[in-house]
């Protein structure tokens, strides 16, 4: 009888090592725990592991940086090599290896598509098909993938947890908080789960009870990855903002935002996200910014991800760094040679969106409500969720409100009342929007 995993997907010939890693790696990376890195250890130990070495090159291209590929290459080469003892599934997932290492995502998808169909078991594949869909803005897709699993695993969390998001990202809230909240009865720690239904009390106002949840979550935490970690102090932080709770606001930046791992691309863009919404809100970060860009210096030509470039240029050029002229040329040229799936989302909106926060960045509010004006309406083609493009939507708000822009700027913070409805910042801003209107 064939050997298999935990969730009994069948694998192929490897030694009680490398099954570890390949364990540690799907089990890791469904519930965010920092042992899935235990593969790459165990694909070195065992060149001729298949498995474990298509999942090692998954492990490098998840780090979103310059020279993932490479890196990501030794590992598919390796598996390539021992591929008479590999099975169709392991095929399939090397295939996928190969072409996310060429860039051709469409393609990605696709044969993850396949090996869900073929293999519904198989919830690192879900997961990976999320992963990308999230990156292109494609909710529909994070669902049906989700669902396409579900009925080989109904009672599994994680997946629970993935199908909360998709629903949340759909603005399905009733349904994404029910899945949420059966995930956590089932597994309490589901960390995903839980970062579903904050995003679900986020977008219904309901910010104190946002609070003391994952205040409670919080103590679960312990061995969760930086992005995992990080990202759910990202959105505790967030309700604190509302409350116009600075202290705690910076309590969690320093802490347990920033610093965690400084290094990696998740991390960063967090890290810029939270100091730039807490100075929409009127909080003085004081010299953070200069901190974080001395680790923002070496995405000066990083054009891997729209997102994640947005956020970079926005952190390097609030430190005015000069790093951020070199990446606002990285930005223009790759819309201009970008081709393919993305040639549109560089062209269109991350462009129009990259000389938008520039501007924000460097007081020219006018630039930044012409260009954002532009970009806002269409950011969900650049991936990350509602509640981190809500930044850019922070940032056209405080453009008009700085521009004096009085009317644009009562209807928008009447709009962010719908779901922040008892914001500190949000409400402070609307009552001097209406002492100068009186004023007319």
């Amino acid at each position: 009888m064939a050997d298999e995993d935990i969730f009994g997907n069948a694998i192929g010939p490897m030694s009680a090592g490398a099954r570890a890693g390949v364990d540690d790696f799907v089990s890791g990376f469904l519930a965010y725990e920092r042992k899935a890195g235990h593969v790459l250890a165990a694909a070195d130990a065992e060149p001729e592991a298949v498995l474990a070495n298509i999942y090692a090159g998954f492990s490098w291209m998840f780090l979103e940086a310059a020279g993932a590929e490479a890196q990501a290459t030794i590992y598919r080469d390796r598996a390539q090599a021992a591929i008479g003892t590999a099975n169709a599934r392991e095929r399939m997932l090397l295939e996928q290896l190969s072409l996310w290492i060429a860039g051709d995502i469409p393609r990605v998808q696709a044969v993850g598509d396949a090996i869900v169909d073929a293999f519904p078991r198989d919830l690192a594949s879900v997961k990976l098909h999320q992963y990308f869909s999230f990156n292109r803005g494609d909710a529909l897709a994070m669902l049906a993938i989700a669902e396409k699993a579900r009925g080989a695993s109904p009672d599994n969390p994680h997946l629970l947890g993935m199908l909360a998001f998709a629903h949340e990202q759909l603005h399905d809230l009733d349904r994404a908080e029910k899945e949420a909240r059966r995930a956590l009865t089932i597994k309490s720690k589901e960390p995903w789960a839980q970062h579903a239904l904050a995003h679900v009390m986020l977008a219904t106002g309901r910010v104190r009870e946002g609070v003391a949840f994952l205040d409670e979550a919080q103590r679960g935490w312990v061995d969760l990855n930086s992005f995992m970690y990080t990202h759910n102090w990202w959105h505790k932080a967030l309700f604190h903002i509302s409350l116009g709770d600075e202290a705690a606001v910076l309590d969690a930046y320093d802490n347990h935002v920033w610093g965690i791992e400084p290094d990696y691309s998740q991390d960063q863009v967090g890290a810029v996200s939270l100091l730039a919404r807490m100075e929409v809100a009127g909080i003085d970060v004081g010299a953070r910014w200069e901190a974080l860009a001395d680790k923002l210096a070496s995405r000066a030509r990083d054009t891997i991800q729209p997102f994640l470039t947005i956020q970079y240029l926005y952190g390097l050029a609030r430190a005015e760094r000069v790093e951020a002229n070199i990446l606002m040329q990285a930005v223009e040229d790759k819309a201009q040679r970008a081709d393919g799936f993305d040639r549109t989302v560089w062209r269109e909106v991350a462009l129009p969106a990259c000389r938008g926060v520039l501007a924000h960045a460097r007081r020219d509010y006018a630039g930044a409500a012409r260009w954002l004006g532009q970009a806002n309406p269409r950011m969900q083609e650049i991936g990350g969720s509602h509640a981190q493009r809500d930044l850019f939507g922070q940032f056209l708000l405080d453009a008009h409100f700085k521009l004096g822009n009085w009317v644009i700027a009562r209807q928008m913070l009447e709009m962010r009342r719908t779901w922040d409805p008892d914001g500190l910042p949000v409400n402070r801003m609307l009552r001097h929007v209406e002492a100068e209107l009186s004023r007319e």
